[in-house]
């Protein structure tokens, strides 16, 4: 994120400007580091759920800060990943911390923030699709219809959990994995994929980046698969009143 002030600015909005970006790069780097030991530790024990509640402030902070800054340094379609960013942490740590039980409004309020998202970066895409050099404001299109295709999964999702009139067992843990693991995937390619300059030069655009960046996506996928087709994982049970 680069917030750029008029060589006249006032000292004072450049301190806060430099506040504001420290505590967003901040809160990234301590998100990136929570979510790797919740998925390194065993599920539902107790360095697992510090962990997680560690991503779950890092996260939120990291994500208002950039959905709130993107429409100021033209980059509109951030805001909305940054929005849907946060519903992933929100609804995927509430999944956990709400005791087992049937859906309730909690899930259908949930429900509108991906499907009001769908149609405004289908929108997005297509004006990106249609701009000279396939982008809008330097974010290619694709990335608008990816995360419009993601949002569209996750609102079919909700309505399932909602259907179905609740999420238990191993869906339940499920729900929580990937929601968390996605939004830990986008922490990790926003810092490894789109800020190379922040490494050194040889490690710019190296198989090793991404590898990192894409690695909370290997190991949701290894956890989904252990909880769905194993009993090896232990449900995370409901915290203490």
């Amino acid at each position: 994120m680069h917030i750029q002030l008029g060589p006249d600015a006032p000292l004072l909005a450049r301190a806060a400007v430099t506040s504001i970006l420290v505590l967003h790069i901040g809160a990234g780097c301590v998100g990136l580091g929570a979510g790797a030991v919740a998925l390194a530790t065993r599920k539902g024990e107790r360095a697992h759920r510090m962990a997680g509640n560690a991503f779950f402030g890092a996260m939120l902070t990291t994500l208002a800060i950039g959905a709130a800054a993107a429409p100021f340094i033209g980059q509109p379609v951030n805001t909305f990943g940054g929005l849907f960013g946060i519903y992933l942490v929100v609804s995927g740590w509430a999944t956990v911390r709400r005791p087992e039980g049937p859906a309730g409004r909690y899930e259908i309020g949930a429900m509108v923030v991906p499907l009001a998202a769908v149609p405004l970066l289908l929108a997005f895409g297509w004006m990106g699709a249609h701009a000279p050099g396939g982008t809008i404001e330097g974010v290619p299109y694709l990335a608008a219809y990816i995360i419009a295709g993601v949002a569209a999964c996750a609102a079919a999702l909700d309505l399932s959990v909602i259907l179905r009139r609740g999420v238990f067992g191993a869906q339940r843990v499920a729900r929580h994995l990937w929601r968390m693991c996605l939004a830990l995937f986008f922490a990790s390619a926003s810092l490894f994929i789109g800020q190379p300059q922040v490494f050194p030069a040889p490690l710019r655009g190296s198989l090793l980046l991404l590898a990192l960046a894409f690695a909370p996506l290997a190991l949701m996928i290894f956890w989904l698969l252990r909880v769905q087709f194993t009993s090896a994982f232990r449900p995370l049970p409901a915290p203490a009143e």
